[in-house]
């Protein structure tokens, strides 16, 4: 046990964790032994990669299976990036239709607004995603309905990333920038990817 423990510090003690890798790699087999033998935490935040999870990077790279692997072992798929994305916002930008319906059978908020106020939805629409973005419109009421039955049924939820809306809080009582020159770092990144071009 206390050894257990001394290597789950170690891998939170670096940034990128040896799951991240084997996430972003795809490699199933390995994410599977480190979920398995638990080497590392599956909720743990790169700092380094503006606080991605495991579950972030499966959602990026379309891994659906290691989406259900993940989460199956843990991994909360509320957590979100510094500026407030979860895997859903991920799997949008990407355009991962198969992970953003992975992540709503696993009732993900599929609504959930960034720290700019861009939903999964309003990523797929300025990427261009339109299969997503349809499928976003009715996810969207879906999981909102889904929430209000659980709240009513007393059934608790995966829902909420409390480092964030600590972060959120203190970014909102100091913003790094003015509101008014604000574009959503979705248009921001379009716009870089379109000048590439």
């Amino acid at each position: 046990m206390l050894l257990d423990l001394l290597k789950l510090h170690l891998c939170e003690a670096c940034s990128m964790t040896e799951l991240h890798e084997a996430v972003a790699l795809g490699d199933y087999d390995l994410v599977a032994e480190i979920l398995r033998t638990g080497r590392c935490d599956p909720n743990h935040k790169d700092v380094d990669w503006h606080d991605r999870t495991p579950l972030h990077w499966a959602a990026a790279k379309g891994r659906s299976e290691l989406v259900k692997l993940l989460v199956d072992h843990g991994a909360q798929h509320c957590l979100r990036s510094d500026v407030g994305w979860t895997p859903a916002h991920f799997a949008a930008e990407s355009g991962r239709l198969g992970v953003l319906r992975t992540l709503h059978s696993l009732h993900a908020a599929m609504d959930a607004a960034d720290l700019f106020g861009d939903t999964p939805k309003r990523l797929a629409e300025i990427y261009g995603h339109q299969d997503c973005s349809r499928f976003l419109e009715t996810a969207e009421v879906e999981s909102r309905s889904y929430r209000r039955t659980a709240a009513m049924k007393g059934i608790p939820l995966d829902q909420r990333d409390e480092d964030w809306e600590v972060k959120k809080e203190e970014l909102e009582r100091n913003p790094p920038y003015s509101r008014e020159n604000h574009t959503s770092s979705a248009q921001k990144k379009k716009g870089k990817k379109r000048g590439k071009q």
